[in-house]
């Protein structure tokens, strides 16, 4: 009689206690799966490897000429510009932005006044963000950045030139009194100060390491300018717009050391 309880029990249990589940994960499924991982981790290490090589490769400015298509200018309406007809700061920001628009100094600080990083940024170490420092660094930056570009580049260090000698407003002329010209014919800084090496800084760095087009890098020069002189550029645009001036008085007149 005990013997036949247990039976029971033996069978119960057997016809309603869930049967063991089969083996999802077979030899050839899991291989696959290896397989599937180290094909991912090989892809990464080459993306890695390429990443490395655009920005990394070499120690100077040019290190980054390979990748030049990362910040190409893309504005087609600043590709059109003639520089030849540009005579004077004024004229330039008309040229570059649309100062049209711009009725009231709320305008002009939101349309002229840059913000966040522009897109050679982080190859620069520079930030509108931080003026301060930024001019710092672009201001150090002139020489070294001269030198090479003359001698590895020289076909844009004569682009640079023919740019920047004309009196587009490449310059410190609010710190300094220089005037639209900030270079002299052998390309050195005609002013001392920083404003003016770091303008000529983004103005050279963009013309040998990037698609820029004269229009664009104006534009740039432009946004740092009026970074750099807040009051002097505002009113400028201002002027150019034909707006109202009476609420210049609270801008700085000047950012960072003469």
């Amino acid at each position: 009689m005990e013997h036949e309880k247990k039976e029971d029990v033996k069978g119960y249990l057997k016809e309603h206690l869930p049967k063991k589940q089969e083996r999802i994960i077979t030899r050839p499924i899991l291989g696959l799966m290896v397989l599937g991982v180290l094909i991912i981790l090989f892809n990464q290490f080459q993306i890695n490897s390429i990443s490395g090589t655009i920005t990394g490769a070499g120690t100077g400015f040019g290190s980054f000429s390979i990748a030049k298509s990362l910040f190409s200018g893309g504005d087609k309406s600043l590709k059109d510009i003639n520089v030849d007809e540009l005579k004077s700061t004024g004229h330039t920001l008309a040229a570059v932005f649309p100062v049209k628009d711009i009725k009231t100094s709320e305008d002009a600080m939101k349309m002229l006044l840059p913000t966040g990083t522009p897109a050679y940024g982080k190859e620069l170490g520079v930030s509108f963000d931080d003026p301060v420092g930024s001019l710092t660094t672009l201001s150090n930056m002139y020489r070294g950045l001269k030198a090479e570009v003359q001698q590895k580049n020289p076909e844009a260090w004569q682009r640079f030139m023919t740019l920047a000698s004309k009196p587009v407003g490449i310059s410190c002329e609010y710190c300094c009194g220089l005037g639209t010209v900030g270079v002299d014919k052998n390309g050195n800084s005609a002013c001392g100060c920083q404003h003016n090496p770091a303008l000529l800084s983004i103005a050279l760095y963009l013309t040998a390491y990037s698609d820029y087009s004269e229009g664009e890098i104006l534009r740039e020069v432009m946004r740092w300018k009026t970074l750099f002189f807040p009051k002097d550029m505002i009113e400028l645009g201002m002027t150019v717009s034909g707006g109202d001036k009476s609420k210049l008085d609270n801008l700085p007149g000047m950012v960072g050391g003469c």
